[in-house]
């Protein structure tokens, strides 16, 4: 993710009005659990070496010797850097046509069926070329570091071939994402159908996607792949090395949350469509469900049922799906708004937690990003508000004013 730098190798952030963090050492976190949150008033926070040295109270804090660069924090509370851990942020193009269909009453899946939605993207990305690839992600990313997103995952799957699919990983590698093959998008022109090319891309695709990704993604919806189908691409990528996630239950459920915790998924992710046996069958698992109540607000859905979720005990995450036909939204504080209006109650809390500690889980960092504490990776978002809950209060507002990756700052409205 690009930005600016300050350029050492010690960084202090002093006279916060808060730090909040979630609380405990658990990932992903549940229940009462989830709505912990560790909150020091007038505090200050040490980098050095890109982790995080010291949390503290101000009054405590001792003079520091040698080279210290220092930022004011007046005015200011400190939270981790949010994790995305679902988005679709490599693509070329834009479907504001098809936005303006849905508007005046197409639906998603009628504009998929006529060859746009997600086709319409994999044409203009497979157009796009490496280069291009590279300069529309480095702008999404962009925005998202804006945002306070400090560490992103991203997917394939607006290539549907080996060329375009293995371009996108890389470049999504490149821009130090954490890469998933969604080799199992949609079934692209060229092929007759799912299982023909499903015998592609396992054959030709997979061999060469696997050293790039650390994940497999497949869409098990009506109209895209069904649940025997994504059973057999994601045991192949799991005998690839991969860990698996699934699109599942956006538009109905089709057995992606069985398939999901018979195959030991690492999340499955929308569940707008998710009734009370899959609420059951999850909170039972260890898999997280992901929720995009950005996707259900822009495309008309029914939110997730993340209230009911919690309360049975099923660990979640949130994140935006940003991507240019169902979520065009890069904004996780206008997620974390989302959660906590929208989706059944969540409190400020339990959003925090689910785009930090637990997201950070689903991408398998949880042992060094979604926290504020010594040892982790010196990740901060700043808000420009003496609260913290002003991340999910302030609905779309300018509520992020400086962003810390590894110790550095990466952006800053003082920029």
């Amino acid at each position: 993710m690009s930005g600016g730098s300050v350029g050492a190798t010690r960084l202090l952030v002093r006279g916060l009005a808060q730090v909040a963090s979630p609380s405990g050492t658990d990932a992903p976190l549940r229940g009462e659990e989830l709505r912990a949150v560790d909150v020091v008033e007038r505090a200050y926070v040490l980098c050095e070496g890109g982790r995080i040295a010291a949390v503290g109270r101000e009054r405590d804090l001792r003079p520091l010797p040698g080279e210290v660069e220092e930022i004011d924090g007046h005015g200011l509370s400190a939270i981790p850097g949010l994790v995305d851990c679902h988005t679709h942020a490599c693509f070329e193009g834009d479907r504001v046509e098809e936005f303006a269909l849905r508007a005046a009453g197409a639906s998603y899946e009628e504009l998929h069926a006529a060859g746009g939605g997600i086709l319409s993207t994999v044409r203009a990305t497979r157009a796009a070329g490496e280069a291009g690839l590279t300069d529309a992600l480095a702008r999404h990313v962009g925005w998202m570091l804006q945002a306070g997103t400090t560490t992103f995952e991203a997917k394939s799957g607006y290539g549907l071939d080996r060329d375009t699919e293995l371009a996108q990983l890389g470049a999504i590698r490149a821009a130090g994402g954490v890469p998933t093959w969604l080799g199992a998008h949609a079934v692209p022109p060229e092929f007759p159908a799912a299982d023909a090319y499903l015998d592609f891309v396992l054959e030709e695709v997979l061999p060469l996607a696997a050293p790039l990704a650390e994940a497999a993604d497949v869409f098990l919806e009506r109209g895209a792949f069904d649940a025997a189908q994504a059973r057999r691409y994601l045991e192949a990528c799991a005998g690839a090395g991969l860990t698996l996630r699934l699109h599942g239950d956006q538009f109905t459920e089709a057995g992606a949350i069985p398939l999901a915790i018979d195959l030991r998924a690492r999340s499955v992710d929308h569940l707008e469509s998710t009734g009370t046996g899959g609420i059951a069958a999850l909170a039972g698992s260890d898999v997280v469900g992901v929720l995009l109540p950005a996707s259900a607000l822009f495309l008309g859905r029914p939110m997730p049922p993340a209230r009911a979720l919690v309360d049975a005990g099923a660990a979640i995450a949130l994140a935006t799906d940003f991507n240019p036909g169902s979520a065009f939204c890069e904004s996780l504080p206008l997620v974390c708004s989302l959660a906590c209006t929208q989706l059944g109650g969540l409190e400020p809390a339990e959003a925090l937690a689910a785009c930090t500690v637990n997201a950070a889980h689903v991408l398998a960092r949880a042992d060094r990003k979604g926290r504020v504490e010594p040892g982790h990776d010196a990740d901060l978002v700043l808000l420009a508000a003496d609260d913290w809950r002003y991340l999910a209060y302030h609905l779309g507002g300018p509520v992020v004013h400086t962003v810390i990756r590894g110790g550095e700052v990466a952006w800053s409205t003082r920029a």
